[in-house]
């Protein structure tokens, strides 16, 4: 995927979330949707996944930097003991992870998520403007995005919302089923 087919994708998508969520309330937009993967007490909304994409667009822009500067970009996942993590930790590692961000940002109206993900694609834009054609055809070792490069990986981003989007949209919490 060449850099312009890349930012045509994240422009459209978001555009494309934007306006779907665009036309909710705020009540729709924080309203339970479905089930946390790390807290089953917890749920999350349209907003809380929303919101989760945009910390995961931030990770991967500093993974791609990292990588192109020659530094491993998806470093392995250790226990304490030096023994690689099962893809169960990693998960729940990760999941943890997105639980506190979904925490810290609680109560932040749409448009806030709105300008924090603003901030975060103007980066990733950034970045895909300082990128050579080379660093975005690069792959990154062990990463299991899209096809592994780094314009691939960075156009996921877009599925990435589409993705979240429809799962709020089955709303297991209604049904009562933990997803």
């Amino acid at each position: 995927m060449n850099r312009i087919e890349i930012e045509i994708k994240l422009n459209r998508d978001r555009a494309w979330l934007l306006e779907r969520l665009g036309e909710m309330s705020e009540e729709q937009i924080n309203a339970p949707r479905t089930f946390s993967e790390h807290d089953p007490d917890s749920t999350w909304s349209y907003a809380d996944h929303f919101v989760h994409t945009t910390l995961i667009e931030r990770n991967w822009n500093e993974m791609f930097r990292r990588h192109v500067s020659g530094d491993q970009g998806l470093p392995p996942r250790l226990n304490r003991d030096g023994s690689k993590q099962s893809m169960d930790e990693i998960m729940a590692s990760i999941h943890g992870w997105t639980e506190e961000w979904k925490a810290e940002h609680a109560g932040k109206t749409f448009v806030e998520l709105v300008r924090i993900g603003q901030e975060v694609r103007a980066e990733t834009i950034a970045l895909l403007h300082e990128l050579s054609d080379d660093d975005l055809a690069s792959k990154i070792p062990g990463a299991p995005w899209a096809d592994g490069t780094v314009g691939g990986i960075m156009a996921a981003n877009a599925d990435h919302g589409r993705m979240h989007f429809a799962w709020a949209k089955e709303d297991p919490v209604s049904a009562g089923t933990p997803a």
